[in-house]
């Protein structure tokens, strides 16, 4: 039986009782008077959705329930889609941008509605074919809609509307084709020859530049085919044969080494032969060779100027840090300036390692026409942004990278969501780790003598047809199945075979400020433990901690990489291991496990030293939504062929490690002053 809709009273009071509009003088008649018109289903849509928004931000569920009562009638199935592209729009810039967002979506929406079946307008795919276009070129080229479809080499234009095909499929493909055959031009040299002397040879220029351009297709399809052969067939599908007296002329533009130089060859022979018109192609644009000519000179220029400041840079730099009186590095100018080093005449004055980088960058340039090198000109030296001002050691001003985070409530990524910054461990007290030592000697001495056994221990290979052992339960299966008139199975042996470890193992250590302490103590004792243990079995294993404070400042420390030896330097740094802030822990898990997984070994470990769950400043990360997202995490890991296993000195563990790990990957230590007996054992468990 169908619900009945909520009248306007009571959609009214659900919002009130949702963003607590009355306490904020608020009111809700408005937007609870346009869903009053809408079905059932859709209310209870836009009532989650709010809910989940407000949860966030008061103004965003206010702002999500009062535009998406105004735009639901319209959006129907894509009402689920609409708003979580305004959420991931309050989390890149704030309220206004999801405002525009949203408003945008919805009149983009109701343009697609009006148009004609199978169309297909720029704003639908828009946002997919820019990461198409990243993907290809590893920089973000520019994507707008135009009345045509052209590219001046940094900015593609495609028409505002393609309704060609039949159906929407074939119009997206189109869009497709058309971005992947202007991005080929930037790609492979359309525009390194000047056409210019043979389209003057043309009484049509227009007519010229559409040959131009579908002799190039017929070039760059044969490239994008070499790298790219699926989206090559797509294309060749959506554009048919070559008509047969261009199929020659295709072919030969088609071998591996044409060039746009072998296109204006092909156009001269037309030209002589009388050109007719030109194929109907549906993803062909037009060219304009002057405008890409102005945009790659501006471009180069720009180019110089960066490689001019990295040559200055690498040679202060190396002038500061080198010896004085090495020749081979260029001197400082005088009070404090330098002169900024000409790219050809000064490349050999450059240290080995400075010469060898900028050679490349030089190349990356490709070839820089002489008249863009000239004197910087009298003035100091003016360092790059970003590098002028002196940095600590081991404190990084920009975040090492960008994870995403799941948010349950939404049922979708928060994409970019947290900064995460990786330094270096500080230093603690290398008496410290002395003095535990020598307090556990005896129990290291017995943790190492396990181990070592551990490592040279054959592994028994149960029911087979040979080997050095009986297998008594195999014995005793065939005398009940001789008996039982059955045919014994022949398989009655046991053979040892040794087997060689294979295993890295990351240590992931709990730093946040509820550690402080005993349990703290207990994890810097169980570290030296397992390094001293780990170090007679010869596995593979790294140490990290983190902390954090809020999603933009999610802190890992280097404690021991998978490359460091257990030396001085990294008894020191688990010495200093100490407590700090929060527990955000679903983004330390995603970082580790890609540093995990790129060992080449047969079998990874995650293996998770805490005292609690997943916490961190403000309500949002605790409770379930932190557990979500430490649990979604811990499941990428396993699709990553990672193992996981937490050893937690919280009492209350058992409520949610279950959910995180699984039912047999925890353990649960009532004690701290335990931990460091207990861990070594834990560890000979998970790796024998």
């Amino acid at each position: 039986m169908t619900e009945r809709k909520l009248f306007a009273d009571e959609l009214e009071a659900r919002l009130d009782e949702l963003l607590l509009l009355s306490l904020r003088g608020r009111s809700a008649e408005k937007p609870a008077a346009q869903l009053e018109a809408l079905p059932r289903e859709i209310q209870e849509r836009v009532l989650h959705w709010a809910g989940v928004a407000a949860q966030t931000s008061d103004d965003l569920g206010w702002l999500i329930a009062s535009l998406a009562a105004e735009h639901a009638a319209g959006l129907d199935a894509q009402l689920d889609d609409w708003v979580r592209a305004g959420l991931e729009a309050y989390d890149r810039s704030g309220l206004a941008a999801t405002r525009r967002t949203l408003n945008e979506l919805a009149a983009a929406n109701r343009v697609r509605s009006q148009q004609p079946q199978g169309a297909v307008a720029f704003a639908a795919v828009e946002r997919r074919l820019s990461r198409f276009l990243q993907a290809l070129d590893g920089r973000p080229l520019k994507l707008v809609s135009g009345p045509r479809a052209w590219t001046d080499t940094e900015t593609l234009w495609l028409p505002e509307r393609i309704e060609r095909a039949p159906d929407t499929e074939g119009n997206r493909l189109l869009y497709k084709a058309m971005a992947a055959l202007l991005w080929a031009q930037t790609r492979f040299g359309s525009f390194n020859v000047d056409p210019e002397p043979e389209l003057e040879q043309w009484p049509d220029r227009d007519a010229a530049l559409r040959w131009f351009a579908v002799f190039e297709a017929m070039r760059l399809e044969a490239c994008i085919g070499v790298e790219l052969p699926g989206l090559a067939h797509e294309i060749a599908g959506l554009r048919g044969p070559w008509p047969p007296q261009l199929a020659a002329t295709a072919q030969r533009l088609a071998r591996a080494g044409s060039t746009a130089a072998d296109s204006l060859a092909a156009m001269a022979e037309l030209r002589k032969l009388g050109a007719g018109d030109t194929p109907d192609l549906p993803h062909l644009g037009v060219m304009d060779p002057v405008a890409a000519r102005r945009v790659r000179a501006a471009r180069m220029v720009r180019d110089v100027a960066v490689l001019r400041r990295a040559l200055n840079v690498m040679a202060a730099t190396t002038n500061k840090a080198g010896a004085a009186d090495n020749p081979d590095y260029p001197p400082l100018a005088a009070e404090g300036g330098m002169q900024v080093p000409e790219p050809q005449a000064d490349l050999l004055s450059l240290p080995p390692p400075a010469r060898e980088a900028a050679k490349s960058l030089m190349q990356d340039f490709g070839e820089i026409p002489p008249e863009a090198l000239h004197a910087a000109g009298p003035g100091p030296w003016q360092p790059v942004d970003g590098v002028d001002e002196p940095v600590s050691v081991g404190v990084t001003t920009q975040p090492d990278a960008f994870y995403d985070e799941w948010d349950y409530r939404r049922g979708s990524w928060r994409h970019g969501w947290c900064h995460m910054y990786e330094m270096e461990g500080p230093p603690g007290d290398q008496e410290w780790v002395d003095e535990v030592r020598s307090r556990h000697a005896h129990l290291i001495r017995s943790i190492r003598r396990r181990f070592e056994a551990l490592r040279g221990e054959d592994k028994p290979q149960r029911r087979q047809f040979d080997g050095e052992e009986i297998d008594l339960d195999a014995q005793i299966e065939a005398r009940a199945d001789r008996k039982g008139g059955s045919e014994p199975s022949p398989r009655l042996f046991i053979h040892r075979r040794r087997v060689e470890r294979s295993l890295a193992v990351m240590f992931m250590v709990d730093m946040s400020g509820s550690t402080k302490g005993w349990v703290n103590e207990a994890e810097r004792e169980s570290l030296v433990l397992l390094c001293e243990a780990i170090e007679a079995l010869g596995d593979s294993y790294a140490i990290y901690g983190f902390s954090g404070w809020t999603r933009t400042h999610c802190d890992i420390y280097r404690i021991k990489r998978f490359a460091d030896r257990y030396d001085a330097a990294t008894r020191s740094r688990i010495a200093g291991i100490e407590a700090k802030d929060y527990t955000r822990m679903g983004v330390a898990v995603r970082h580790l496990s890609g540093l995990l997984q790129k060992q080449n070994t047969r079998h990874k470990l995650l293996v998770t030293l805490s005292d609690g769950r997943p916490d961190d400043y403000g309500d949002e990360y605790r409770g379930r939504y932190g557990i979500e997202d430490t649990r979604r995490a811990l499941l990428e890991a396993r699709e990553k062929g990672i193992r996981s296993y937490c050893v937690t000195i919280d009492r209350h563990g058992a409520d949610y490690l279950p959910q995180l790990y699984g039912p047999a990957h925890y353990s649960v230590i009532d004690d701290a002053r335990k931990l460091p007996q207990k861990i070594a054992e834990i560890y000979r468990k998970l790796t024998g």
